[in-house]
């Protein structure tokens, strides 16, 4: 049901403020700030991430806490909060925190780079092999590049860190994962912690390099400030959601149909604008195949031909299957099993979307269809009354409220009906109506 409330979520992204929130004042002389991360890694994570630096640096907190729970995501949002974290002025500790979550993919490299990293129980870390962006087939060669390239970066992280060099590109390579036990043990994480007042009192004492240099942290019965991310970032968490993207993409289509279709509107093309812009957003950071893009432009084309062009349902029809395939492959769920589109949000939207269409064509033959009812031409068919004898030699007759001068082939007496068979000039030729 939440995907019912996307209209109003585009009118609320359209006004809301890009500010995360206002920034907490505490009296306390240590503070440690946390923010939850518990999605996949994307342009709107740098975005939180950014902010949640930029509010601890001017808290002065002591360390700012990522809990973490994600299973990978963009790798260019992905290499931007490496950067962030490596020129952050106070420590960054990644926590994969509650239990059951994991560090998956990107997730390696955020710990990776992280002044501090910890694990609760019953977590895993790993399986942080590249795969290729939007649906792009990439050959052997290409792969081995991307793949030395992603082996670098994780390398130069451990490098910097002391951490285990040999484990981390295991991960990249061979996609391997380890449990929270083991990864301490391969020194792969620091900590492993029950709970986030676990981790602060296992951390506090530890001496870390920052940009500035090395200090000294004290964390123990640090005052814990949540960083909220923000309503703007709320929402475009939300819009990030593939089958939000996809509805956005449905509504972006049939905004701009109606604006076209009436132009003037406004209103639809307005709405349609800010959809389609905000699922571009969401597309970005998805693996998006380009062939489900294209059956789903040839599925418009083919309805719109369908309501100029009579093909008894076959042009239709078409239009029904290439928005039916091209939804099944629009997100590349081979590379990102975790983001694909639900066949609960297709199924039904391919068939309003459908719906809409066929109802549109079906009003617009009725349209051209009809008789014309206004001007001279809508007067043939039309009934009246004699107001003269009307003959060949001429007449009167009153119709539509006028007066009209007619002829007719047969002698018409006065006060009698009769029809318009014909519009010559400001001449109606009619006959009389038994």
């Amino acid at each position: 049901m939440r995907y019912l409330i996307i209209p109003i979520l585009i009118l609320f992204c359209g006004i809301c403020s890009c500010s995360t929130g206002s920034d907490e004042i505490s009296s306390s002389d240590t503070i440690v700030t946390v923010m939850k991360i518990n999605s996949a890694i994307g342009p709107v994570t740098v975005r939180e991430i950014r902010d949640g630096i930029r509010r601890s640096e001017k808290l002065n907190a002591e360390v700012f806490v990522i809990e973490l729970n994600t299973p990978g995501g963009n790798t260019e949002s992905t290499w931007d909060i490496i950067q962030l974290i490596l020129t952050s002025n106070i420590p960054v500790a990644v926590y994969v925190y509650p239990q059951g979550s994991r560090a998956a993919s990107a997730g390696v490299y955020i710990s990776y780079a992280a002044h501090i990293s910890a694990m609760a129980p019953q977590t895993n870390i790993g399986s942080a092999h590249p795969v290729a962006m939007g649906g792009a087939q990439i050959d052997s060669t290409m792969i081995e590049k991307v793949t030395n390239d992603a082996v670098a970066k994780i390398k130069t992280l451990a490098n910097k860190r002391g951490r285990n060099i040999e484990w981390a590109e295991d991960a990249v390579r061979k996609s391997v994962s380890i449990t929270e036990f083991e990864a301490v043990d391969m020194n792969v994480v620091d900590y492993v912690a029950d709970d986030l007042d676990d981790l602060l009192y296992q951390i506090d004492g530890d001496s870390i390099d920052i940009v500035s240099g090395p200090i000294v942290i004290h964390t123990e019965n640090a005052e814990k400030i949540a960083l909220d991310v923000g309503f703007a970032n709320k929402i475009l968490e939300i819009v990030s959601d593939p089958n939000i993207a996809y509805i956005l993409m449905i509504i972006g289509m049939l905004g701009l149909y109606f604006e076209f279709s009436n132009p003037g509107a406004v209103l639809p093309g307005v709405l349609g604008g800010i959809a389609l812009i905000l699922a571009l957003f969401s597309f970005q950071a998805l693996p998006i195949r380009f062939a489900g893009v294209l059956f789903i432009l040839l599925a418009v084309v083919l309805f719109l031909l369908e309501i100029k062009i009579a093909s008894n349902g076959i042009l239709g029809g078409g239009g029904v299957l290439s928005l039916f395939f091209g939804s099944l492959m629009l997100v590349n769920d081979a590379e990102w099993p975790y983001k694909g589109i639900s066949l609960s949000v297709i199924i039904p939207t391919v068939i309003v979307f459908t719906a809409f269409f066929f109802l549109a064509a079906y009003f617009a033959v009725r349209a051209h269809r009809m008789k014309i009812a206004t001007g001279q031409e809508g007067l043939v068919g039309e009934n009246g009354v004699a107001k003269s004898i009307i003959d060949s030699n001429g007449g009167s007759v009153f119709i539509h409220g006028e007066y009209w001068k007619a002829v007719s082939d047969d002698s018409v007496e006065m006060g009698a009906k009769v029809k318009v068979i014909r519009v010559i000039g400001f001449e109606l030729k009619v006959e009389k109506v038994n």
